[in-house]
């Protein structure tokens, strides 16, 4: 009784005054003052371009109109939604997405991946490098002047399209031309572009295994292949269900300036995606109420995906975002 009305102790020991989370902020605040001053421009950003512009999204329940305003226009509720669900394009635009995502995802996750493991196993330093400058170079090219290298290579008398015709695999014909080979050059393309820039997190991830793992496999009688599955791969593996969960996040964000560029009236059957049919109705057509819908529900998608991968990873005991 005489410790609890004292309050300087209980069981013989002194009590310890835990600090407000206020406080704590506030002396981590006056600490630290320099990294929230280099911060704060991040968060501006997020916060005018990404946040604030969101109070935009409600014109996808109303029949918005620039006469009236966003809250002048007229309240429709679901009604652009349900046009997109019924309307004859949803399905194909919906198929197209998806085949284009998963497409990208199952050969362009893993591209990255195999390379900054080949480049990790080179010792040869300048040949290493020269490599990792001629992979990184496309990812810093205007994605205008790529389609444009793409479109003359896969032209009727480009080089892609010269090399496999002699060979027999197909007509010396415009490739971009046959609706069937898109989705093909859309993904081959992509990882040519993408994989030296994307092997960069984990060539970084590689150069963080302790050495002492590999001589401790190396005497048990493990060789390179067997290092790779029983070390290198393990201790990478929170990076990649990390990129992973974040890919699978993307999966209906296909980007509309590539397949802009790259698609035709031949190729509209299986190149039209989400994106795409949204900048037409909504930029060219000037229906942007209708636009918004569609805009919403593939960001509505796209959330429930990761939190759904997210999930799945926690649960299988890997790493998680959250």
């Amino acid at each position: 009784m005489a410790n609890m009305a004292s309050g300087t102790a209980v069981q013989g020991k002194p009590r310890v005054l835990k600090e407000s989370y206020g406080a704590r902020c506030k002396k981590d605040f006056f600490i630290n003052w320099k990294l929230y001053l280099i911060f704060l421009p991040i968060l501006a950003f997020y916060i005018i371009f990404s946040y604030i512009p969101m109070y935009g999204a409600i014109i996808a329940f109303k029949d918005f109109s620039p006469q009236y305003g966003i809250w002048g226009s007229h309240w429709v509720g679901f009604k652009h939604f349900v046009d997109f669900f019924t309307s004859p394009d949803f399905g194909r635009i919906l198929g197209n997405t998806l085949t284009i995502s998963f497409s990208t995802l199952i050969f362009g996750f893993p591209a990255p991946i195999i390379l900054a493991l080949m480049l990790n196993e080179v010792k040869h330093n300048i040949f290493k490098r020269t490599i990792q400058t001629i992979t990184y170079m496309p990812h810093f090219i205007s994605l205008v002047v790529v389609c444009g290298i793409i479109k003359n290579f896969v032209a009727d008398n480009g080089l892609i399209t010269s090399l496999l015709s002699s060979v027999g695999l197909v007509e010396k014909t415009d490739l971009l031309g046959k609706k069937e080979l898109f989705v093909p050059i859309y993904v081959i393309t992509g990882i040519w572009q993408e994989i030296g820039w994307g092997s960069i997190i984990y060539l970084a991830a590689l150069s963080g295994i302790n050495m002492d793992l590999y001589e401790a496999a190396a005497i048990d009688g493990a060789g390179r292949w067997r290092q790779l599955f029983a070390v290198t791969l393990p201790s990478i593996m929170p990076t990649i269900v990390i990129m992973l969960i974040l890919r699978v996040g993307h999966i209906m964000g296909v980007g509309f300036e590539k397949i802009i560029l790259l698609y035709n009236p031949l190729t509209y059957e299986r190149a039209d995606v989400i994106s795409s049919y949204v900048y037409r109705r909504g930029l060219m057509e000037f229906n942007f109420s209708y636009s918004s819908a569609v805009g919403l529900f593939n960001s509505i998608v796209n959330y429930a995906l990761i939190i759904f991968t997210n999930w799945i990873s926690r649960r299988a005991g890997e790493s998680s975002i959250w």
